[in-house]
């Protein structure tokens, strides 16, 4: 019978888009480290990924880096990975959260926007994902989560509209055609799919008319928070998921029922 190896006490989680403040990959960066992982924040902005890392770090006393890393830039990820394998314990996590937004009508979207939106959330988790699963391989054992989108699932209604959402779905079918081709390696692919949070991919802080106007409908009538989802990413990256595999899970306050 095939069991799951244990996890080593030193182990790396990789988290993009972990320097925004009100993110959910600075969240998750910080729950990972709760945790006991050694945290590597990939992020364009690279004064926000060392912010984020000296102040983890600070908090639970654990290694973490913050590298500056542009994940639509194939270049930029293997180096940022290089460093990462070079300088911390052995990645056994991968945390894709990066993503960008867009609010503009298909009417008036042009081929510079649609790239610029399926760059960054999808050929990015790719190249970041691409890089890292090799080693994952190698010691036949790891996780790889990456976040959706409720836009996915239904087509936008949130704030960004029809690159965002595709490109989420994109992460849905890259997730479960992975899991097939990674499990007999030892390794997870999964992916969640928040649901309205008061983050900045949102167009900013939201007013409380906005949540308002987000939440209808909802059975628990409140948007999410950061840590709610940091916390599922973080369960999901963890020993006791080992037989969750090629999932999709919603955290939206019943606003999507699947």
């Amino acid at each position: 019978m095939t069991t799951t190896p244990l996890f080593p006490p030193a182990r790396t989680a990789v988290v993009t888009g972990a320097g925004s403040r009100r993110g959910i990959g600075r969240a998750t960066a910080d729950r990972l480290a709760r945790d006991g992982w050694s945290v590597a924040i990939l992020d364009i902005d690279g004064a926000g990924a060392a912010g984020t890392a000296a102040e983890v770090a600070g908090k639970w006393g654990v290694a973490v880096k913050g590298i500056t890393a542009d994940i639509a830039d194939e270049r930029s990820v293997d180096t940022a990975i290089s460093e990462v394998e070079t300088s911390l314990p052995p990645v056994l996590a991968l945390v894709n959260v990066a993503g960008v937004s867009s609010p503009t009508e298909f009417l008036d979207l042009t081929t510079a926007e649609w790239d610029r939106v399926v760059d960054v959330n999808l050929r990015g988790t790719y190249f970041v994902t691409r890089r890292v699963v090799p080693g994952m391989v190698q010691r036949r054992l790891g996780r790889v989560v990456s976040v959706s989108s409720i836009s996915a699932q239904r087509g936008g209604g949130t704030y960004s509209k029809v690159p965002y959402s595709a490109a989420k779905a994109g992460i849905i079918g890259l997730t479960r055609a992975l899991a097939r081709e990674l499990g007999p390696h030892g390794i997870t692919v999964n992916c969640v799919a928040p649901g309205p949070v008061d983050t900045d991919i949102m167009g900013g802080a939201l007013t409380e008319e906005r949540k308002r106007e987000l939440t209808v409908g909802m059975p628990l009538g409140r948007v999410g928070t950061v840590e709610e989802v940091a916390a599922l990413l973080a369960f999901l990256c963890g020993e006791e998921a080992g037989y969750i595999t090629a999932a999709t899970y919603d955290i939206n306050g019943g606003l999507q029922v699947s």
